[in-house]
C-alpha cells in the first residue's frame, strides 16, 4: 500500500457517466492532509508516515500536542492518522496529500464508523426469521432455542442475541472512484461508504485489487 488519505464524507448522490448510465456515489471531502512526522524502521523500527486533517484552533488543543505540531511546523490539525508504508522516506514533514493522490477508475478500501443503531432484537441485529404472528403463538421475535436444557447447561459463546448495534470499524473493500474533482478536493466513490454524513473515511489503495 502505497496511497492513502483522509476524508469527510459528505453524502450520497447520482451522476452520469460517458455512456449516459446513471450511478450511485458518495461524495467525500479528500484532504489537504499534511504530513505531520515521518517514522523510519532506524529510529521507530517500522517504516510509516503521520497524516494530519481538518484545521483546528490553537485554543482547543493541549500543550504535548501543539508542541508535537510546533515541531513539524504544520498547521493544528483535528484528527491525526498513522499510515504504515513501504516508501515512507519518499515523504517529508509538511508535505500535502491531496485528492488528485488518487485517480479516476482506482480501487480503493474505506474505512469509517459505521451508524450506531442503539440496542436492537436479534431479528434486525442478526437477521433471524421471525416466529409465527396468528393462531395464539406467544412467539414472535425472540432469539429462538438457547441450546438444551441438561447438556450443555449453558448458552454457547456466539449465540446471536440481542444487544448493541452498529457504530464499530468497518471496511469496504474494491471500491471504484468514479471521478476526481481536484480543486474542490473532492472524490465520488462508486456505491456507499460506511458512516454517517460529515463523519471521517480512510482512504487506502486496494489490498486485493
Amino acid at each position: 500500500m502505497k496511497k492513502a488519505i483522509l476524508a469527510r464524507k459528505i453524502g450520497m448522490t447520482q451522476i452520469f457517466d460517458e455512456e449516459g448510465i446513471l450511478t450511485a456515489v458518495t461524495v467525500l471531502e479528500a484532504g489537504p492532509c499534511e504530513v505531520v512526522q515521518v517514522k523510519t524502521v532506524e529510529n521507530d523500527g517500522y517504516s510509516s508516515i503521520q497524516v494530519g486533517f481538518d484545521d483546528k484552533k490553537e485554543k482547543l488543543i493541549n500543550k504535548p500536542i501543539k508542541g508535537h505540531f510546533d515541531k513539524a511546523g504544520v498547521s493544528y490539525k483535528r484528527f491525526v492518522k498513522e499510515f504504515r508504508f513501504d516508501n515512507a522516506a519518499e515523504y517529508e514533514v509538511g508535505n500535502v496529500i491531496k485528492a488528485d493522490v488518487f485517480a479516476a477508475g482506482d480501487k480503493i478500501d474505506a474505512t469509517g464508523t459505521s451508524k450506531g443503531k442503539g440496542f436492537q432484537g436479534a431479528i434486525k441485529r442478526h437477521g433471524l426469521s421471525r416466529g409465527p404472528m396468528s393462531h395464539g403463538s406467544k412467539y414472535h421475535r425472540h432469539a429462538g432455542s438457547m441450546g438444551s436444557s441438561s447438556f450443555p447447561s449453558k448458552v454457547f459463546k456466539g449465540k446471536k442475541l440481542p444487544g448493541h448495534m452498529g457504530a464499530q470499524k468497518v471496511t469496504v473493500q474494491n471500491l471504484e472512484i468514479v471521478r476526481i474533482d481536484a480543486e474542490k478536493n473532492l472524490i465520488l466513490v462508486k456505491g456507499a461508504v460506511p458512516g454517517p454524513k460529515k463523519s471521517i473515511v480512510t482512504l487506502k489503495e486496494s489490498v486485493k485489487a
